[in-house]
């Protein structure tokens, strides 16, 4: 694949589409949910009986204007939905409504993390449509299955300009879209349940060149894994093509996953193949400063901004990624780190926590630690009540009981061993219990420090203040 880069630059545009949070389909009531048995989520409009008329979701466009403004978009006052014709037996109206020459949002921006640095894809619009249903088509059997459940749940396109250059770049795109609409609470973004989708649209030029090559569109591709696989896979193919004296085709492309291979599908269609007109059911949609101030009003602390906050509070950069990457954990470290320093709460979620979740399987929802008992928790180390030894065990405990952190430590007997007699005597008691080991350390091995504090620590069942410790052995050792 190096070789293939170094002579050949991909030239790659990514159209998403974001399955919309709303309760009901885009154009009727029919519930939009997730997981119903084949069928069960229809209504006569959804499988297109003849006479129904459409009704446009208003939480659809609250959706879409949140997306819209999030991306830095340009959200027109006026736009227009029109019928996209095309004949699948899943289409079951023969065409799919959908936003063609006026569509809500124009322009905008996605800003990504690839290898530490921030990226940004512009992109060029952003419209509503309804989605198809689903065919399966059955292993040796001559006929298909049409579900229409999913036939008319509203859905963002979000098209981007040929900005992204690798494989590794689109990933991280589609990662930083599914962010976003999570951010927003606008879709849950489960590419394996189809709420998140894309295809990509594939060519390559040699480097230096700024004229684009003939491109490709890959479709079926359903992780962010076969993403970039897909795309790997089809910047190798055109590059041994076009160094073999052959031509690229424009054309569509089906990924499979299984065999790691693309086919070829369709010659690729042009608009004009729709046969795009004006859907003449529906008003144009206007959208007034009353309604886009209220969507603005909405928007919460998006990922880069917090990632940002973040970083001025003195977080690593990679700290502040972990805990932005989804919004439920960057809630939950906002409020522990509200009782304690910053730096403090982001080990604590991002190591202790996220780390125990991330074993068992877990997510943040599941756990039986909440933000203000592991806030209580630092809290008992700040203030010297227990190490942070102790406290990680006391974690362990919280983890399986539930219990508070005060109240483990109270009865299990954990407070911290702070006095200073008690803590001297059991320095004096180590180092003149091994006479050897403190002549070997006097003689200069000063790694034998470490022996000490393990002698003192097992004597006072890691309970004795860690600074305290040292402190009284180094007075003892050093000053013979």
């Amino acid at each position: 694949m190096k070789d293939v880069l170094a002579k050949w630059e991909p030239v790659i545009g990514l159209e998403c589409h974001v399955q919309l949070a709303t309760k009901t389909k885009a154009f009727t009531g029919a519930s939009a949910a997730y997981g119903a048995a084949p069928n069960d989520h229809t209504d006569p409009y959804s499988i297109a009986m003849p006479g129904t008329l459409p009704v446009l979701s208003r939480a659809a466009i609250d959706c879409a204007i949140r997306l819209g403004l999030a991306t830095h978009c340009h959200i027109r006052p006026l736009s227009r939905f029109s019928r996209k014709h095309y004949f699948y037996p899943d289409l079951p109206k023969g065409y799919q409504i959908s936003q063609f020459d006026e569509p809500l949002c124009e322009g905008g921006q996605v800003e990504l993390l690839l290898d530490g640095e921030v990226k940004t894809v512009r992109l060029t619009r952003i419209h509503v449509e309804e989605d198809a249903g689903k065919n399966t088509h059955v292993a040796g059997e001559a006929y298909s299955l049409v579900d229409y459940n999913r036939a008319g749940v509203p859905l963002c396109e979000v098209v981007s300009e040929p900005d992204v250059r690798s494989a590794a770049e689109a990933g991280a795109y589609l990662r930083a879209i599914r962010q976003l609409v999570r951010y927003l609470g606008i879709s849950d973004g489960n590419m394996d349940e189809g709420s998140l989708r894309c295809d990509a649209n594939v060519s390559i030029r040699p480097r230096g060149q700024t004229a684009y090559g003939t491109r490709t569109e890959l479709k079926n591709i359903n992780s962010f894994k076969n993403v970039e696989a897909a795309i790997e896979h089809e910047i190798v193919r055109q590059a041994d093509l076009l160094e073999r004296g052959q031509r690229v085709v424009q054309e569509t492309r089906l990924w499979n996953a299984d065999k790691g291979v693309s086919a070829s599908m369709r010659s690729k269609e042009s608009a004009h193949d729709y046969r795009y007109f004006p859907e003449p059911d529906l008003p144009p949609l206007r959208v007034d400063e009353a309604w886009l101030a209220t969507a603005k009003a909405s928007l919460p602390e998006l990922p880069m901004a917090r990632r940002q906050r973040y970083l001025d509070l003195g977080l690593s950069a990679y700290d502040a990624s972990v805990l932005t990457s989804d919004k439920a954990v960057a809630d939950y470290f906002d409020a522990v780190a509200a009782t304690t320093t910053p730096k403090l709460a982001a080990n604590w979620v991002s190591q202790e926590l996220l780390g125990r979740l991330n074993k068992e399987g877990l997510g943040l929802e599941a756990s039986p630690i909440t933000p203000s008992q592991l806030g209580e928790l630092i809290g008992l180390v700040v203030d010297k009540t227990i190490s942070g030894k102790i406290a990680k065990e006391v974690f362990d405990k919280m983890w399986s009981t539930k219990s508070s952190p005060k109240e483990l430590v109270a009865s299990l007997g954990l407070s911290q061993v702070t006095d200073d007699g008690a803590i001297e005597a059991a320095c004096r008691a180590a180092v003149d219990g091994n006479p050897k080991q403190a002549e070997q350390y006097r003689a200069g091995k000063v790694s034998l420090f470490g022996f000490f504090v393990g002698q003192v620590m097992r004597a006072t069942l890691g309970k004795a203040n860690p600074e305290l410790v040292n402190d009284k052995l180094h007075t003892l050792l050093d000053s013979k």
